[in-house]
């Protein structure tokens, strides 16, 4: 009668014991953050071009349906980023990014020629995505092409991932990529991170 009261015991026991082992593997595996990445043309896929940077934070305290209008604006870039300026739009009445708008702006000494090539704004469960194709016009040994892409996605505990790559092809893009330190890494280091202290200040003063 004890060994069988023994048995049923333990028998309960781990039972208890896979259940909570099972939730806890489900509980991880939901939790467990999702790398999204940048989705390239072919042709610019990163390590066949000329030069190739990336650039990535993750903050608290900031969705990113408040990142997207700090991007998508333009006009905004030079508020908190040093290294842009001149900010244009082809086409009269266009003010913000939306796909397929053509627009210029300086950046790096270089004068930009630009068409945004993705424009997926942030929604529930799937990262928000925007890409433009940029170019300085110049012959053979002055032209240079770009993809820039940003992705912005929501993470669990109230965090935003923001991330940033460029891949360029040309003779000006080789010579960026022998520097040290690589300005590019450097300059869209200060864009991140400028555009982080902007959405805080933003978020501070409503609080006031």
């Amino acid at each position: 009668m004890q060994a069988g009261i023994f048995f049923n015991t333990n028998f309960s026991c781990n039972v208890f014991i896979l259940k909570t082992t099972l939730r806890m593997l489900t509980q991880y595996k939901s939790c467990k953050m999702k790398q999204n990445a940048i989705i390239w043309p072919e042709k610019y896929t990163p390590g066949t071009t000329d030069n190739y940077c990336s650039n990535e934070v993750i903050v608290k305290d900031i969705t990113a349906s408040e990142v997207w209008p700090y991007l998508t604006n333009p006009f905004t870039w030079p508020t908190y980023y040093s290294n842009s300026s001149d900010i244009e739009f082809l086409k009269a009445g266009d003010n913000e990014l939306y796909h397929d708008v053509r627009f210029r702006f300086k950046t790096f000494g270089f004068p930009i020629e630009a068409q945004v090539t993705e424009f997926v704004p942030p929604s529930e469960n799937e990262p928000a995505r925007l890409a433009w194709h940029g170019w300085a016009e110049g012959d053979e040994e002055a032209r240079l092409d770009v993809i820039h892409a940003w992705l912005i996605e929501d993470l669990p505990g109230n965090r935003v991932r923001i991330l940033t790559q460029e891949s360029q092809i040309g003779k000006p893009a080789q010579q960026l990529a022998k520097q040290k330190p690589n300005p590019m890494i450097n300059g869209h280091q200060e864009w991140l991170e400028g555009l982080i202290d902007s959405i805080i200040k933003s978020n501070d003063t409503r609080l006031v």
